[in-house]
């Protein structure tokens, strides 16, 4: 998933030390065909294209939950659903499909099973009343990874959380 050498498309350039580098999400919603639609995370901006079509911007570590899904006359083609961080200017990112410029993939699932096994996970941290955009990274990791495996992940708990936010604000 993660390149160990930047290529010069997957760094953002370095074009002001302030300037923030806002990521855009086509978001699109054709009943019945194709649903991109976000789960969770806190816009910047939104710029509404039309009915059907609108573009989701997100400041740098404000993490959101990208889901796309289609279907033909035959039925469903794609389930997906990615949980990206948006990266700081300068910093690596991984592209992806209706993501601007791209950002770090912490969880990439793909079928309806795990998509919703995902989605049942967020419902859980929700019940927590803890915003599934403040949870840990290394959780949305953890999951992934449990999921790619077709394990059982562990719950996400207040204590982690609390820890999290500790080691958040003494980070730089």
């Amino acid at each position: 998933m993660n390149d160990n050498e930047p290529s010069p498309q997957n760094v953002i350039p370095l074009a002001h030390p302030r300037a923030v580098t806002l990521t855009h999400v086509e978001l699109t919603w054709i009943e019945k065909k194709i649903e991109h639609w976000l789960r969770f995370g806190r816009r910047t901006e939104e710029n509404i294209l039309d009915r059907r079509r609108s573009i989701a911007s997100f400041a740098p570590n404000n993490m959101f939950a990208f889901v796309r899904w289609a279907s033909n006359d035959y039925g469903t083609i794609i389930s997906r659903m990615d949980i990206v961080r948006p990266v700081e200017t300068g910093e690596r990112f991984q592209t992806l499909p209706f993501v601007r410029p791209g950002g770090e993939i912490l969880l990439r699932v793909d079928g309806w099973p795990k998509v919703e096994r995902a989605l049942r996970a967020i419902d859980a941290i929700e019940a927590l009343r803890i915003d599934p955009a403040d949870v840990a990274p290394e959780y949305w990791r953890h999951l992934h990874n449990r999921l790619a495996a077709s394990h059982e992940p562990r719950a996400y708990t207040r204590e982690q959380h609390a820890a999290w936010l500790k080691r958040r604000s003494v980070s730089p």
